[in-house]
């Protein structure tokens, strides 16, 4: 217990060093606040000049801001939603897996028993070798997320290392880690370095810029780095592997998105052992077939 109990804080005083970056953000970029006021009331009045010059009049373009607000409000009030039904799951999963966790660890040696009472006598030491390195795959799983994060942390870094963004690494990193966070993560994340690169550069173009680069790299980790990062550690083919991440995202969501491939790892180890299942070892392998 005193094992579990050190492992669980170790996971904890992480988790709490991301809320703190998420709320050192919301801090920051309250401070913000009044010159963004300021420059987008400028903004909105040289737009308005500039329409003027294409003959568009000040009542039309009310018109237009009418209509825009009308269908933003209803998207708006969608996403607030959706981010308020997320977070209260979230709550929920918060107080509940911890104390999941505590139980099968402890339980643990009860639950490998059973696994041998249900399969005959012979297959014991099969299913000691499965659980051995489900734990392994689990474990590369982990350091194929770090890596992720690393890569995806230092593309945007880059970006707005090159875009001339002030603290681009520190704002890149925060970004990165914060997507874990779903929906309200990469919003949070991407604000600040919005809100600097308008204030600093004074150009609408910057702030466009840092929304094309988070694009970008988001694009890059969905399709190309988490499945190669994680599915060559996991010995599971590129193809398999992004298709599981889009059937975890349709079943469970985010959470299916991370889940599904330790999931198909270990579906994998039992394929490789089970002569039955060779078909479908060949399927999920990234092996050279001879």
């Amino acid at each position: 217990m005193a094992s579990i109990v050190l492992s669980l804080s170790i996971i904890s005083i992480l988790l709490g060093g991301v809320v703190v970056l998420l709320v050192s953000q919301v801090i920051t970029f309250s401070s913000q606040w009044p010159t963004l006021i300021q420059k987008l009331s400028q903004s909105s009045v040289d737009l308005s000049r500039w329409l003027e010059t294409l003959n568009i009049s000040k009542t039309q373009q009310l018109v237009w801001w009418e209509n825009i607000v009308n269908q933003s409000g209803g998207d708006a009030m969608a996403l607030i939603q959706k981010t308020i039904s997320a977070s209260a799951v979230s709550a929920v999963l918060f107080i509940l897996i911890p104390i999941y966790a505590v139980l099968i660890l402890y339980y643990r040696d009860r639950w490998v028993a059973v696994l041998y009472r249900i399969f005959p006598a012979e297959s014991q030491e099969n299913i000691r070798e499965v659980l051995h390195l489900s734990i392994q795959s689990y474990y590369n799983f982990i350091k194929g997320m770090a890596l992720v994060y690393l890569i995806v942390g230092l593309l945007n870094s880059v970006g707005l290392y090159l875009l001339g963004i002030p603290q681009s690494f520190l704002f890149g990193f925060v970004a990165a880690i914060l997507t874990f966070i779903p929906y309200v993560g990469i919003l949070v994340g991407s604000l600040l370095p919005i809100s600097i690169a308008w204030v600093t550069h004074n150009s609408i173009w910057y702030p466009v810029g840092v929304v094309l680069i988070f694009a970008f790299v988001q694009y890059l980790e969905a399709n190309l780095i988490f499945p190669l990062a994680v599915s060559t550690r996991l010995k599971v083919n590129t193809l398999i592997t992004i298709v599981a991440i889009v059937a975890g995202g349709i079943l469970w969501g985010v959470a299916g998105m991370i889940l599904f491939i330790p999931f198909l790892g270990i579906l994998k180890l039992v394929a490789d052992r089970s002569p039955s299942l060779q078909t479908l070892s060949m399927l999920l392998g990234d092996e050279k077939l001879k």
